[in-house]
């Protein structure tokens, strides 16, 4: 099933500010609750779906490259471990979303709705791995499967945890007001567990205060063909984790391109710079150019002129929108030999003052600038 619009989604237009989509994630959310809408299972899924949206659309550099790219700016996925905000679990959305419905004294949705739910407690959130992964020109234009080393913190083993007395397993802690209009109640974050509702009881040596501790793990990360220079892709839950069992954070994917020596990449498209002689310019000839799927032959017409641009459609990458392919722009340059020999000067010297050899342009041999308009 197709992933929605999440302006759609929210009811906005691409123009939204940001407290106009944190209005609208906020109004869908009391709308989709499940404290309001108990065993519902599509209430339950349109929350998600809101919440989603709100991920995205909340944050600069996520809605940039939604805007540019759609959902496969976002890598695509729709389950846990993937790129983006697929697969998010109700621990995900009350841990990252909570206190978009607290005042100052950070509710959250639970005073929100009045602790309908139970007392509902907050789970906290591990934080984030940034790393950078260069890619060849090749990965880029097929898209590649990569499996890095990260070093991330991890729950250790022999750490045991006791409820907290301060909040007593809630994560909350509550502060009763008496105001003109009666009591008022108000939660916050319990400042003992953070949230958590647990504290350590026991760590063996060499484990931070938390309980974690770093280790090593090899990560599969499948980039989708098309990627640029720049763009950061998320993997889900794939970061630090939190401590006493909460929401791990994610593992975000900054990517680089490898500067290509032969091949450079021009948007979706390869440009290739291609070298002939005086000669093969002249008579014509047929030649090997290397691609990215390998080496292909083309035919050099007879009278090539230096600076002519050929295309090979299809032969570019492609789109990550899923809009077909680039082309590849093969350059031609005729060289010019800057020694010669004696005979190669005579016989050069004899053909000096012949006419045709002498420049005569036709109206349909186009200048630089008007190649340059015809291909881009």
């Amino acid at each position: 099933m197709a992933k929605r619009d999440y302006y759609e989604i929210l009811g906005l237009s691409k123009s939204a500010t940001p407290e106009e989509i944190k209005k609208a994630y906020r109004k869908m959310a009391i709308k989709f609750h499940p404290d309001k809408n108990p065993d519902d299972k599509e209430a339950e899924e349109k929350f998600k779906e809101a919440a989603e949206a709100y991920e995205v659309l909340s944050d600069a550099n996520k809605k940039q490259r939604y805007d540019q790219f759609g959902h496969a700016g976002m890598g695509g996925a729709s389950g846990g471990g993937g790129f983006g905000g697929g697969g998010m679990s109700m621990d995900d959305i009350f841990s990252q979303f909570g206190d978009i419905f607290g005042g100052g004294g950070g509710g959250g949705f639970e005073s929100f709705f009045g602790g309908g739910g139970g007392g509902r407690q907050r789970r906290r959130k591990g934080t984030n791995l940034r790393i950078k992964l260069k890619l060849s020109l090749e990965d880029i234009a097929h898209g590649v499967e990569k499996k890095i080393k990260v070093n991330r913190l991890v729950a250790a083993d022999g750490v045991t945890f006791r409820t907290c007395p301060q909040c007593q397993g809630s994560g909350q802690v509550q502060k009763v007001v008496n105001t003109m209009l009666g009591q008022m109640v108000s939660a916050s974050t319990c400042p003992s567990c953070n949230g958590a509702g647990q504290t350590i009881d026991k760590k063996p040596p060499g484990v931070d205060s938390s309980g974690l501790t770093y280790k090593e793990e090899v990560i599969s990360v499948k980039i989708p063909a098309g990627v640029v220079e720049g763009m950061q892709l998320s993997m889900s839950g794939k970061g630090n984790e939190a401590p006493g069992g909460g929401v791990p954070g994610d593992l975000l994917i900054v990517v680089e391109e490898k500067e290509e020596e032969i091949l450079k990449r021009d948007g979706n498209n390869i440009v290739y710079d291609l070298y002939i002689s005086f000669v093969d310019a002249v008579l014509g000839t047929s030649i090997e150019v290397p691609t990215i799927d390998g080496k292909v032959k083309i035919k050099i017409d007879s009278g090539t002129q230096s600076g002519k641009i050929l295309r090979l459609r299809g032969k570019g990458i492609k789109d990550l929108n899923g809009y077909g392919k680039g082309d590849q722009l093969i350059h031609v340059n005729v060289w010019t030999p800057k020694t010669l020999t004696a005979d190669e000067r005579e016989k050069l010297e004899s053909m000096r003052e012949s006419d045709n050899f002498a420049p005569n342009p036709s109206k349909t041999d186009k200048g630089f600038f008007e190649k340059i308009k015809e291909f881009f």
